[in-house]
């Protein structure tokens, strides 16, 4: 469908053509069913690593981890509640409304001879003012990290928020995971450890504090809209395990510089440049091969696009049910078919078409398709007899077939 702006809506213009059942059952299959809507989770990702061409298995594939808000004006839904969002434009920076902490699988694919990344939403859930925002980050990336079991290099992309030992810790469980992330300016980082002089007393466990004003030293030539500087340090979050730290800024001389930390190194990454659909990451040269983890950031962004599409086009925020467990199910089914939109162009040759489309141009051709059989079905219920059966089927059948339809 190419809106659902209510299930009472989505009943009314859809699942009552098709569907014997009432309203009321929709309503209660969303907050009482036991349908485990986390295995959609590793379902959608394992579709999603199937469509990985096979000269393309050794690239990093990311999970991206971020959260959105969701206004409500009411306050009789479940755990509804007053929320910070630096980004509202409601004149304040409260709203009235839930989060919902989301992540999202970004794998590679072919696309015009260029490596382009299929950005694919596994699932979210609704966070709750008793538990940290990186508690349900956490439990999905362990939820989900069984599938991706067979892959080199599983890398989580995040912001200044996540990277907190809460959700840092869980690299340490898994060989093939690591982490690169936006950090605050003012983490606390260290230089490496000196080496031992042989003389006695406890060797330090790390060098002198850094600053990212003064210890950093930038690139004299910009690498895509930045100055950068890299180097290996240690810092609290990350405990004993040395991590790259990236300084950036916009400008040589003054302005202001933002941090990044990488758990992943340049040696460890096989990653084929010239052939990458973006930039500057398909003109990295050998000189620039330090900065390929911070380059691989920039796959965090389509996370903020798909909340963007959901929100618009997929009524992700228009949800009438008030219980907890019924919203967090019919949020994760419109995520499911936001799912079918990227994923459904690479699996079936019919609409091969629609990779190089935008999603709502396939949403479209794909609802006209639906209401068309859908339809053409109740057409044929209501017949009355076999011999004008046997005779409009086959005139269905040639007009399906001339438009390139499916019955």
């Amino acid at each position: 469908m190419e809106s659902a702006a209510s299930i009472r809506s989505l009943y009314r213009h859809f699942l009552s053509g098709v569907a014997k059942k009432s309203l009321n059952a929709f309503y209660y299959a969303c907050s009482y069913a036991k349908a485990n809507y986390s295995g959609f989770m590793n379902v959608t990702a394992g579709m999603a690593l199937k469509l990985i061409p096979e000269k393309l298995q050794t690239q990093p594939v990311f999970l991206c981890i971020d959260d959105t808000m969701a206004s409500k004006f009411g306050k009789k839904f479940e755990d509804v509640s007053k929320l910070f969002d630096h980004a509202a434009h409601n004149g304040s920076n409260y709203l009235n409304g839930r989060c919902f902490v989301s992540v999202m699988a970004c794998v590679p694919v072919w696309n015009k001879g260029r490596i382009h990344y299929l950005s694919v939403p596994l699932g979210c859930r609704m966070w709750q003012k008793k538990e940290f925002k990186l508690e349900p980050a956490a439990s999905m990336i362990r939820h989900v990290m069984p599938v991706f079991h067979e892959k080199k290099n599983v890398i989580i992309l995040c912001d200044s928020w996540y990277v907190k030992k809460n959700l840092v810790s869980i690299i340490d469980g898994y060989e093939n995971l690591d982490l690169i992330g936006n950090a605050r300016s003012d983490s606390v980082i260290y230089d490496l450890p000196p080496q031992r002089t042989g003389k006695k007393g406890r060797p330090a466990s790390h060098g002198k504090r850094l600053s990212i004003q003064d210890d950093f030293m930038l690139s004299d030539e910009k690498i895509g809209e930045h100055y950068m500087t890299v180097r290996r340090v240690l810092t609290n979050i990350f405990g004993k395990r040395e991590v790259l730290a990236y300084v950036t800024s916009p400008e040589k001389g003054s302005g202001s510089r933002r941090l990044f930390f990488s758990t992943v190194f340049p040696e460890q990454l096989q990653v084929l440049c010239a052939w990458q659909e973006k930039t500057p990451l398909n003109q990295t040269g050998s000189s620039r091969m330090q900065y390929i983890p911070l380059l691989l950031y920039a796959f965090r962004w389509p996370i903020e696009v798909s909340h963007c599409e959901q929100k618009t086009f997929r009524s992700l925020c228009s949800y009438m049910v008030r219980s907890r467990k019924g919203i967090e199910t019919l949020v994760n089914l419109i995520n499911i078919a936001h799912c079918a939109m990227k994923i459904l162009p690479y699996q079936d040759k019919a609409f091969f078409k629609y990779q190089t489309e935008s999603v709502q141009e396939f949403r479209f051709a794909l609802s006209e398709q639906i209401r068309q059989q859908v339809f053409y079905v109740i057409f044929m219920e209501k017949v009355e007899t076999g011999i004008k059966s046997n005779a409009l089927i086959n005139a269905l059948k040639q007009l399906i077939q001339k438009q390139g339809h499916y019955l």
